[in-house]
């Protein structure tokens, strides 16, 4: 969608999602915006909002399924939402260790259920109004997985192939869908990692080149061009081939 008057993006109070939040903002538009930090949220919301928008700030868990569904509601009924960014989720490792069934189950309900709760509520009043765009935050993790991470993995392919096949089902409905897919972003979720990341990119960067691939309704939003590229590769190749390789590779803390 080029042209876009009101937005709700998720996980908004740092990284991508607060970056986002700062290239929309503009005299005119309409934004709403959810995190879990209230003073990080809040100074993102000021800094929108000197820069002429209109913003709405909420505190809602996005694995909340009511409370995301009643603050959405109310958001679309006073500006009628034309792009949701899904862009909520968590990442946590095994340090080398085992995943424990807690973490794992909380990270699956953050960044998959996260991703329901967000744009369900809205669906039927863009669906009435046969226009709106659907942004989900997937991961190039979500591709192939990755020891170290399992349940970050299995969250971000879940999120892509539903998106994916979302964007078949809503396009003669005038719905676009469009599914991200970064690399390392700087952020405070990579800040905790403690092995090279390749191909790092700033998060002002990773924000532009989503924007743009929104403006076009792109199917997928890959990049860095250099990871996307060596993980489609290496989604492609026999799991015998590479087990040995990652297995060995350094682990998400």
């Amino acid at each position: 969608m080029r042209d876009p008057r009101s937005i709700v993006i998720t996980g908004a109070s740092s990284g991508i999602g607060a970056a986002l939040a700062g290239l929309y903002a503009a005299p005119g538009m309409a934004l709403a915006l959810t995190g879990r930090d209230p003073a990080r949220l809040e100074e993102v919301a000021e800094r929108c909002r000197r820069a002429g928008a209109s913003v709405t700030a909420g505190l809602v868990d996005a694995a909340d399924r009511e409370a995301m569904a009643s603050w959405l509601t109310a958001v679309d009924a006073a500006t009628p939402v034309d792009l949701v960014i899904a862009n909520a989720g968590i990442s946590a490792g095994t340090g080398g260790g085992v995943e424990s069934e807690a973490q794992a189950r909380r990270i699956l309900s953050v960044n998959i259920d996260g991703v329901l709760n967000s744009i369900h509520p809205l669906l039927p009043a863009m669906r009435a109004r046969r226009r709106g765009q659907i942004a989900l935050m997937a991961s190039q993790a979500g591709f192939r997985g990755l020891p170290g991470a399992p349940a970050y993995c299995a969250s971000k392919a879940a999120v892509r192939v539903y998106g994916e096949a979302l964007r078949g089902d809503l396009a003669a409905e005038g719905i676009g869908v469009s599914v991200i897919c970064p690399g390392f972003v700087k952020s405070r979720m990579t800040a905790v990692n403690r092995f090279p990341m390749p191909f790092l990119v700033e998060t002002d960067a990773a924000a532009r080149t989503i924007k743009r691939g929104l403006e076009r309704n792109a199917a997928r939003i890959g990049f860095p061009w250099p990871m996307a590229a060596a993980v489609w590769l290496l989604a492609l190749l026999p799991p015998g081939w590479t087990d040995a390789a990652l297995t060995r590779a350094p682990k998400k803390g």
